[in-house]
């Protein structure tokens, strides 16, 4: 399946399951209409590697940043090297961050602290962020819902594109009050799980002018490449059966989730 202009928002070709094809791999996507690809980092050196990434192909865009579940990695001089790193022209946002209730590597007060630095620094630099959220979605709201009115009373421009919660699965009507501070909300393969009802709930009650397709791979790889590497070509089938459920074209969801990205990490365009 090929549409022209698909941007996938979320995938990590920086790690090891990519080092063998990679070329490859951005090759396929290419064929398969992905004109752009958006690298997040995990901590300070996934961010270096996405960096590199990016000066090695000109279809990546970078985000750079210490993953919740790498909250401990978090010293005294990660703002700066994280300042540093945003200087290079090809990062466009802070993530991915946020909090994981989940896995909890970290103690939530840590992970919390550590996300609240990020914020700080991305509304300092003007980047927009890339949430991840499990299990605490509930308290990432909490804590985006002052760092936002912050941004609106600042007047800031990234009021408008604050960011995006990336692979969403949570309550839609949690998901409706990200978009009411002009969130984004990421849509990733298991909207075509069978058992991903809830998914398929958010994509059905978030505008699409709200959505984007991501695929975080290599992970969380759409049907029928389930229990597969997952990688940027397939973020087409995302998008496919978003228009099965939107009840509009394929064609169309590619171009306004594409619209949405470019308008997210501040792009003129995908070419």
């Amino acid at each position: 399946m090929s549409l022209v202009g698909l941007f996938d928002t979320h995938c990590h070709l920086d790690f090891d399951d990519f080092e063998a094809d990679r070329n490859m791999v951005l090759e396929r996507a290419k064929k398969a209409g992905v004109q752009k690809v958006l690298n997040p980092g995990s901590d300070i050196l996934s961010s270096q590697a996405a960096i590199r990434l990016s000066k090695e192909y000109d279809c990546v865009y970078v985000a750079i940043g210490v993953h919740p579940n790498l909250a401990l990695t978090w010293d005294e001089t990660s703002i700066n090297k994280l300042q540093l790193l945003a200087k290079e022209p090809r990062v466009k946002a802070i993530g991915e961050i946020g909090l994981d209730f989940f896995r909890q590597h970290a103690l939530h007060e840590t992970q919390k602290t550590v996300f609240q630095k990020q914020l700080n620094l991305a509304a300092e630099l003007g980047l927009p962020v890339i949430i991840h959220s499990r299990m605490a979605t509930r308290d990432v709201l909490d804590l985006l819902s002052p760092w936002w009115a912050d941004l609106k009373n600042s007047h800031s421009a990234l009021v408008e594109r604050p960011g995006v919660f990336h692979s969403y699965t949570d309550d839609p009507d949690l998901a409706i009050e990200a978009v009411k501070m002009n969130f984004f909300v990421g849509i990733t393969g298991p909207v075509t799980y069978k058992n991903a009802d809830d998914v398929r709930r958010v994509v059905e009650t978030v505008p699409l002018e709200s959505l984007v397709v991501e695929t975080d791979a290599p992970y969380l790889p759409p049907l029928p490449h389930r229990g597969k590497r997952n990688e940027p070509a397939f973020v087409a089938l995302t998008a496919q059966k978003i228009a099965e459920l939107k009840k509009v074209s394929v064609e169309h969801v590619a171009e306004a989730t594409t619209s949405n990205a470019i308008k997210l990490f501040g792009l003129e365009t995908v070419n």
